[in-house]
């Protein structure tokens, strides 16, 4: 039993210790010419995101700044018709 044990373990060492010489070492190595167009299209794809990204930012942003001075108008608004309308009682009250 231990002789057959000792046979797998060398089976599957021998095996082990040969895998990475069959591999083609070719499929691994990069040219310094794809590394560049890699990098160039990386910094292209980074480039992009960010673009995107200000867009949608600044989207944001001036629909909130929209929001905000609609708001304000509006609020603003009333009050000034709220205090023309209280000044005008007071004017025909007097006290």
């Amino acid at each position: 039993m231990a002789i057959k044990r000792q046979w797998i373990t060398v089976l599957f060492g021998t095996a082990l210790m040969l895998a990475p010489v069959s591999l083609p070492t070719h499929a691994f190595a990069q040219s310094a010419g794809q590394d560049m167009k890699a990098a160039g299209r990386d910094t292209r794809d980074a480039a992009k995101d960010t673009g995107r990204g200000v867009k949608k930012g600044t989207k944001k942003g001036y629909h909130a700044t929209k929001k905000g001075t609609k708001k304000a108008y509006n609020k603003s608004k009333s009050t000034v018709k709220g205090a023309a309308h209280g000044a005008k009682q007071g004017a025909q009250q007097p006290q």
